[in-house]
């Protein structure tokens, strides 16, 4: 009986390097298990070949040449310069005379240029074949599979891999990556230093150290869509398997923290056979020596031009540089690219910190110039970042970016109003400091609660925008950004039911030591502010100013005259009523409404005692003797009049029939609306525009006089 075994040394130093297998035990461990599966009593037995180009790997800085490796241990060399070739040069010079018996015929690759070859076999011998290959099976989806045995080369007896283990200095690898001009994309840095570390075995752990959370401690990180995300880095990496580790500030900090680490785990009985480090510090060097001293293999990552000289010309180590296992953008390039469109959820950023305290400074200082120096002495002021340096890093970022400008030499800039980054950050900023400010005025309030913050915010139409104010959490992270940017204020003040309980709220801070306010009342006046100037005006001739405010007013007051009349009561629970209404409410129209109505003193808005509840509820009150409600009123009962009268005379109800009937100023598609939203009409199912007269219902019964048509019908 023979056996072969068939080499592909080409693809298999590949392999060797990416697991971190010796090549010569490799070799070693290649024949011994060919001899074991073959039925052999020893090696001797086995025709051992191994193929390459071997004048190609001579040319490779291999510290012994692989060909001499090979022929050491007992292969036979075979040298094919040309892949495409290998098949035939193989079948000619040892298998086109193969006995018909059962012999052995076993391959060593992962490549399927080898394929061929066992298809030309396969066709003049019953030689039983396997292959030892890689992750990937070679034969699946060929008529081989399930025919041939595949087999993985790292299960094979003799052949293990070395287990890696990584520790990354990432604050100072990013620091040091942002220093050279390149844009830390974390997801990219991530995905590279993975598949580095997989290049030199299996890798078991891998730590990145960084002060986490930390605000302005780290660079920017951004995403392949630009997006800063550097809140979201220590989830990003325990997505990859890696494990964040948190340390304080400073270089001294990590240095301590990784060191003390690494010297603990490689006295674990299963340490990793190679160590990297990722830094370019030269007080690693003290850690580095010990771990040579226990035979293991240690790699340095770091950036060039800010590595030590001292790990750089250390004999024993291997240094790789991670800019050139990776492909980040630099800022130049970047400076040359479109801003990007719209982003998928725009979440506060280190970018917003730019963007608002340059609005701030702006708004602080009508009319002069803000200069890079002062943006940057107001970043750290704040506490956007940790340093004058960090500072300096997230403004030359913002400027690459487009989202600053610079317009002299001498460091003056300005804010990028175009860029859809600073257009949607000064739209929170605006609508969210008038929606506190509004609401503190008109309601003569100290502060808003946070909750009820969080339900107004959620209808500013404005924000509707893709990957805005699309939840609670959204709305959470930009108001609490605002208190951070110190534009806006939060509390802590005791439950009016329960003075023990703490609850959170939002103040606005002193009008002098908040410009931002300050801007967004004084763009803001005339229209959220200017309820004064609708006092004694009559609704019909607000309708003639504010269309929006004036449909609302109607809808309001013929909503809670219903709900006063229908159950009884005297007041109307105002969230209830926004809530049937926020369908037409744009922004704040339903709250310049409820202010025109107060200041023309037609509605009263109180707390109440709820019946089916131990606290008060603000609620809405209409004030009975109001002329303009009586006038709105008598509006609603004229239009429902019309419609008993078509009702009566069996005519079609719809938009055109009902407009026929009606002369002037009538604004019949909005007291349609109303009959539909207050169930008065109803649709009729397949007739389009065509509506039946809620003839039961109690505001309709009230205006036809107490079921007089109803009396006189069963009177006959």
């Amino acid at each position: 009986m023979t056996a072969y075994l068939i080499a592909d040394v080409d693809d298999l130093l590949r392999f060797t390097v990416q697991t971190g297998i010796d090549l010569q035990e490799f070799a070693v461990a290649l024949r011994g298990s060919a001899a074991l599966v073959g039925g052999l009593y020893d090696t001797a037995s086995l025709r051992a070949i191994a193929v390459a180009d071997w004048r190609a790997q001579s040319d490779e800085n291999w510290p012994v040449e692989p060909e001499r490796i090979f022929r050491s241990v007992g292969y036979e060399v075979v040298d094919v310069d040309d892949r495409s070739c290998l098949p035939d040069c193989l079948m000619e010079r040892y298998f086109e005379q193969l006995p018909h018996q059962n012999d052995e015929l076993i391959l060593a690759t992962t490549s399927r240029d080898m394929l061929p070859l066992v298809r030309r076999i396969r066709m003049q011998s019953n030689v039983r074949m396997r292959i030892w290959g890689g992750a990937e099976n070679i034969l699946e989806g060929t008529e081989f599979e399930g025919e041939i045995i595949f087999q993985r080369l790292e299960a094979l007896s003799g052949i293990q891999t070395k287990n890696v283990w990584v520790y990354i200095d990432f604050e100072n690898i990013s620091i040091s990556l942002n220093e050279q001009g390149f844009v830390v994309n974390l997801d990219h840095l991530i995905e590279r230093l993975v598949s580095q570390a997989k290049a030199h075995g299996r890798l078991v752990k891998m730590a990145a150290y960084a002060p986490w959370g930390q605000r302005g401690a780290l660079p920017p990180l951004v995403d392949s869509s630009g997006r800063e995300v550097a809140d979201d880095a220590p989830a990003r990496l325990m997505m990859a398997n890696i494990d964040p580790v948190f340390h304080l500030p400073g270089k001294q900090s990590a240095d301590i923290r990784i060191a003390r680490d690494v010297l603990t785990d490689v006295g674990h009985p299963e340490a990793g056979d190679v160590i990297i480090l990722a830094t370019g510090d030269r007080d690693f060097n003290d850690v580095i020596n010990p771990l040579l001293q226990r035979n293991k293999s240690v790699i340095v990552w770091g950036v060039r031009g800010s590595t030590g000289r001292l790990l750089q010309s250390h004999p024993s180590l291997q240094l790789e540089f991670i800019d050139d296992f990776t492909d980040m953008q630099t800022h130049q390039s970047l400076s040359q690219v479109a801003p990007a469109a719209d982003i998928e959820s725009f979440i506060p950023s280190q970018w917003s910190s730019v963007i608002i305290q340059c609005f701030r400074m702006n708004a602080a200082q009508p009319g002069e110039l803000v200069t890079v120096e002062g943006l940057i002495s107001r970043l750290v002021k704040v506490g956007d970042v940790i340093s004058v340096d960090r500072g300096n890093d997230l403004v030359s970022q913002a400027i690459s970016r487009g989202i600053l400008q610079q317009q002299s030499a001498n460091g003056v800039i300005e804010l990028n109003m175009t860029h859809p980054v600073v257009e949607k950050t000064l739209l929170i900023v605006n609508c969210m400091v008038r929606r506190v400010a509004n609401t503190l005025r008109s309601r003569s309030w100290d502060y808003v609660n946070y909750g009820f913050l969080l339900k107004g915010l959620a209808m500013e139409r404005e924000l509707d925008r893709p990957g805005m104010n699309d939840s609670d959490q959204w709305r959470s992270h930009w108001i609490d950004c605002l208190v951070r940017e110190q534009v806006l204020q939060r509390d802590l003040v005791p439950h009016r039911h329960n003075p023990d309980d703490l609850v959170p709220v939002i103040r606005i801070p002193a009008a002098d030591e908040n410009p931002v306010v300050q801007r967004v009342e004084q763009e803001a006046t005339g229209v959220e502010f200017a309820s004064e100037k609708w006092q004694g005006v009559p609704p019909h001739k607000l309708h003639q100013t504010d269309v929006e405010v004036a449909r609302m007013v109607t809808r309001i007051v013929v909503s809670v005259q219903q709900f006063t009349s229908f159950r009884n009561f005297a007041w109307c629970p105002l969230g209830s009523l926004h809530r049937r209404l926020r369908d037409f409410d744009s922004g704040l129209v339903f709250q310049q409404a409820v202010e025109y109505l107060l200041v023309n003193d037609m509605v009263e808005v109180n707390e109440y005692a709820n019946p089916r509840s131990d606290f008060n509820t603000k609620g809405i009150e209409l004030a009975e003797g109001s002329p303009f409600v009586a006038a709105l009123l008598a509006e609603r009962d004229e239009f429902i009049r019309v419609l008993l009268l078509m009702y009566r005379n069996n005519m079609s109800i719809s938009p055109s029939t009902i407009e026929g009937r009606f002369s002037g100023e009538w604004d019949v598609p909005l007291w349609m609306s109303i009959m539909k939203i207050e169930n008065v009409l109803n649709p009729l199912p397949g007739r389009a525009d065509q509506y039946s007269l809620f003839r039961t219902h109690h505001t309709v019964k009230q205006v036809a006089n107490d079921d007089v048509d109803e009396v006189a019908a069963a009177n006959g």
